[in-house]
């Protein structure tokens, strides 16, 4: 279980970019390979936690890409603004 905790971390520290191409290598694995039932579902289950990661960096983005107002409100980055 060690490995899987290593592994964990590892994928804490993956950039975006690297995130996904390694989410594309577990997808392409898994859809090419005749796998023992076990590999798959280690696949599977490293493949669900790249693309989570993908996920919440995507989610960090936007809200960079968002700004914060004088009242409080959030406007989308880019958004007809009264200034």
């Amino acid at each position: 279980m060690g490995d899987r905790e290593e592994s964990a971390e590892q994928i804490a520290s993956l950039s975006y970019e690297e995130s996904y191409r390694q989410l594309q290598e577990v997808l392409e694995k898994l859809e090419a390979a005749d796998l023992p039932l076990a590999d798959s579902l280690e696949l599977y289950e490293s493949g669900m936690k790249l693309a989570a990661r993908c996920g919440e960096l995507l989610e960090e983005a936007e809200l960079r890409v968002r700004k914060w107002q004088p009242d409080g409100t959030l406007v989308e980055f880019g958004a007809d603004q009264d200034q």
